[in-house]
């Protein structure tokens, strides 16, 4: 085993839990409209993230739009550039991640969410702090219960472990409930013998 592939191993992790909102269903086509995040460990208190960015491309779905209640025009008015926007996620990344730790993004159905941050990190900054992947917390309660497929909905988890959960579709409200959740399926998991 080289030195690299020990270190990466042997470094901690620090859970970043990361919702998005867009203008339709995939990065190539329509927009990055807000993202919001938090450390899964400090979800309920400061710091977090949150940021709204001018859309960079004009394809919209209206129910997309009409979910998180946005506007091409009002972002356009009132939301972050784009590379600004990302570099301040970057920035706010950094911040919450200690020294020697790595970030690790985590989401409800993370591969949504993914495709837009990485998307958006590469093209904006060059690079991802997250690296090369992310965590989906349906999956990981698939593993974890031995769910079926259909059993992992966010109504369902959040029932299961008495949790109060209604999507807001703002990205930093949405982020905070991901990582209760995520926080609690981790505690099933690390009660078992």
């Amino acid at each position: 085993m080289s030195s690299d592939t020990a270190e990466r191993r042997e470094k901690p992790v620090t859970y970043i839990s990361v919702d998005i909102e867009a203008a339709g269903p995939s990065p190539s086509d329509y927009a990055m409209l807000s993202v919001g995040a938090c450390a899964v460990d400090l979800a309920d208190t400061e710091p977090s993230f949150y940021v709204e960015l001018q859309p960079d491309r004009e394809g919209v779905l209206e129910a997309a739009m009409s979910v998180g209640g946005f506007t091409l025009d009002g972002l356009r008015a009132s939301g972050t550039a784009p590379a600004a926007a990302m570099q301040q996620f970057a920035d706010w990344i950094a911040s919450v991640t200690p020294a020697g730790h790595r970030p690790v993004m985590v989401g409800f159905n993370a591969v949504f969410d993914w495709m837009f941050v990485a998307d958006y990190f590469h093209r904006y900054l060059g690079h991802n702090p997250f690296g090369h992947s992310a965590l989906d917390i349906k999956a990981f309660y698939l593993g974890a219960t031995g769910s079926s497929w259909a059993g992992t909905s966010m109504n369902f988890v959040a029932e299961r472990y008495g949790l109060d959960i209604t999507l807001t579709h703002n990205a930093l409200d949405d982020a905070r409930d991901q990582a209760a959740l995520f926080r609690a399926v981790r505690a099933e998991v690390a009660a078992r013998p």
